[in-house]
């Protein structure tokens, strides 16, 4: 009997901690933005918030490895694919956890507007970044597929974002209509 009182909770807290758990599977997060991500586990807007000021530090480390003096020619292609895919592995695990809290049916208007405004600005960025490896007339075979990937996850991303905003709004407009109509 104590063991079962002991197990539930244990399990319904570790199924509500299931973002947290995913943080440290995909994405290269340090461990101090591990622990970030694992302290805001119980506030999707907070956690959210994190998975794109994290995103934004990736997406500027990915610009300056194209020009870092101290990378060489030689390794610039594999430096410039890796930070792609983990750029991309960031936005799927962000993507992941918004399905994860919107199952949960938590409010995630507020968020939402954070990062459709971040898929905006990647969307711009990745654009600017590519026109820049075009203009330069740099060899992208080796991260050409990754580079395809992050364009198209960026581009349904926002238009999931969007939709699911749209939705939200309409929930909480309803919701808040079923409440004045009790009151009267």
């Amino acid at each position: 009997m104590i063991r079962r009182q002991l197990v539930i909770p244990l399990i319904c807290f570790v199924a509500y901690l299931g973002p947290a758990a995913q943080g440290q599977h995909h994405a290269d997060l340090a461990p101090a933005e591990i622990d970030q991500l694992r302290d805001a586990a119980m506030d999707p807007d907070i956690r959210l918030k994190l998975y794109l000021k994290f995103a934004r530090a990736h997406f500027t480390a990915l610009e300056q490895a194209r020009t870092d003096p101290k990378i060489t020619a030689a390794d610039r292609p594999k430096e410039l694919h890796t930070r792609l895919q983990d750029f991309l592995d960031l936005y799927d695990e962000l993507d992941d956890n918004i399905d994860t809290y919107v199952d949960r049916k938590d409010d995630l208007r507020k968020a939402l507007k954070a990062i459709i405004e971040g898929d905006t600005e990647f969307q711009s960025k990745l654009k600017a970044f590519r026109e820049g490896l075009e203009s330069a007339k740099e060899d992208t075979k080796s991260y050409d597929f990754v580079m395809t990937s992050l364009v198209d996850t960026l581009t349904s991303s926002a238009e999931d974002h969007r939709k699911l905003l749209e939705e939200q709004e309409i929930a909480a407009k309803q919701k808040k209509h079923r409440k004045s109509e009790k009151k009267d």
